[in-house]
């Protein structure tokens, strides 16, 4: 017996490694998390390393195009 086919659109994936690098403020805003926050930072300035937990906006219009391809998601 044959299987049946199945009806509607095909379920988007989410791209895990995107969504988990930015988020989507409430403005419509795509963020970025700063990188070299992991090890090898005892040359870093104090300075430096005060500033690495901000997020920065993404300002690319293709990179946020791509961001928002990738984890679709993300946009709700």
């Amino acid at each position: 017996m044959p299987r049946k086919a199945k009806a509607g659109k095909i379920k988007l994936k989410t791209h895990k490694a995107t969504s988990k690098r930015f988020r989507l403020t409430g403005s419509g805003k795509v963020v970025r998390t700063k990188g070299g926050k992991s090890h090898l930072r005892r040359r870093t300035s104090k300075r430096t390393k005060a500033l690495l937990p901000e997020m920065l906006e993404v300002k690319g219009r293709k990179i946020i195009k791509r961001i928002k391809r990738l984890a679709p998601n993300m946009e709700e």
